[in-house]
């Protein structure tokens, strides 16, 4: 039996980039060739749904970059498109990224009769200073008038991003952004670490006052309590749900699902009868337009020899807060759980997993601060 199959869509542009972002995204707000970007992705997408070979999507998620720069016009072309040339569940969930700022966000209802029903707001921050220091271009105040507004078009799954360990973040502070994100009554919360990654003018020039280790763990374990508290499950490290609202594209990610990749420097994975395959798009828009154009754009695929299936799924499972079974593991890799017993045995010594009955495993509390190192246990060879 195949794999659960989304579908990510790639709409790369930003008015700014943001200084610790390391995602293909490019600064072009409104000067942006978007019509022309979306004509590119129409014939893209007929790559992917015969790729797709009739098999259902489950989700779909139009991430960047700053999706809410286009315009609901052109997100229902891209959704009509997709409607049409894929097999789609009757419960498919489609998220669209925004940003709070009116310049960066279209309309809340042109997008939910586009056919959008999941809204990902970028929210990172209520407090005004670190909104500086992120590069952000929208207000406290922006946050609230954005769900509000997404509310009153009738969204009823909403999502709000924040980032936490930022400079001169305190524990109480990052309990504050929590609480002022859940007096919005978002359905989810994705609340994250802000990390230095390569590439980005973080990287290059770090900010001052960033936590150190004791200050972020001090700052992650509070949180979660208050999270716990305000009734949102954790269910995987940086995600948090109401009772039933868990993400469900993001899910498939994490339980080494398929899923399909249509835009520039999208990424995709899928599994056939003769094993998992990776592919790219080109990452510079222009690029990927031309090629698209000119009916050259083709997504060289790349095998997935047997030890990085079981890295790569382990890379996401362990990410789960309620672990896995060993008949997801057998059933996403192939692979024999011989496989994974052998692999798994120094970490259960170690104290970062245990078991649980009906051949099960979970991380240990002490596996979740030392993420990092659990996951490198399962490295190839």
């Amino acid at each position: 039996m195949q794999p659960p199959l989304s579908l990510y869509v790639h709409l790369p542009w930003c008015v700014r980039k943001c200084p610790y972002c390391d995602f293909n995204s490019h600064a072009a707000g409104n000067d942006a060739p978007r019509d022309r970007y979306v004509d590119a992705l129409l014939t893209d997408l007929q790559l992917e749904a015969d790729r797709a070979g009739g098999r259902e999507l489950i989700s779909i998620f139009l991430g960047g970059g700053t999706p809410s720069l286009f315009t609901p016009e052109q997100v229902a072309r891209l959704l009509g498109a997709v409607e049409r040339k894929f097999a789609v569940a009757s419960d498919v969930e489609i998220t669209l990224e925004a940003n709070p700022g009116t310049v960066e966000c279209g309309d809340p209802a042109g997008y939910r009769a586009a056919g959008v029903n999941r809204l990902s707001i970028g929210a990172q921050s209520f407090a005004p200073a670190s909104l500086q220091t992120l590069g952000r271009i929208h207000g406290a105040d922006d946050i609230g008038r954005a769900v509000n507004a997404a509310r009153a078009a009738g969204f009823t799954n909403i999502n709000l991003d924040l980032m936490y360990g930022l400079p001169e973040q305190t524990a109480a502070a990052a309990v504050l952004d929590i609480e002022r994100a859940v007096d919005l009554e978002p359905q989810h919360l994705s609340w994250y670490q802000l990390t230095l990654e390569p590439n980005t003018v973080f990287y290059a020039r770090p900010p001052a006052g960033l936590p150190d280790d004791d200050l972020s763990y001090e700052i992650q374990s509070c949180g979660q309590r208050r999270l716990a508290a305000l009734g949102y499950e954790q269910y995987e490290v940086s995600a948090y749900a109401r009772e039933g609202r868990q993400s469900v594209h993001n899910l498939n990610y994490w339980q080494f699902g398929d899923y399909l990749a249509a835009g520039a420097g999208a990424h995709g994975k899928y599994s056939d009868t003769t094993g998992v395959w990776r592919y790219a798009k080109p990452a510079n828009p222009k690029q990927y337009m031309e090629a698209m154009e000119r009916g050259t754009c083709t997504a060289e695929l790349r095998a997935v020899p047997a030890a990085e299936r079981l890295f790569e799924f382990m890379l996401n499972a362990l990410r789960l807060s309620n672990g896995f079974d060993e008949g997801l593991f057998h059933a996403r890799t192939g692979l024999a759980v011989d496989v994974l017993r052998e692999r798994i045995e120094p970490a259960i010594e170690k104290g970062l997993i245990a078991s649980a009955p009906g051949n099960f495993w979970r991380v240990t509390p002490l596996g979740q601060r030392f993420l990092n190192d659990l996951q490198s246990e399962f490295l190839p060879n």
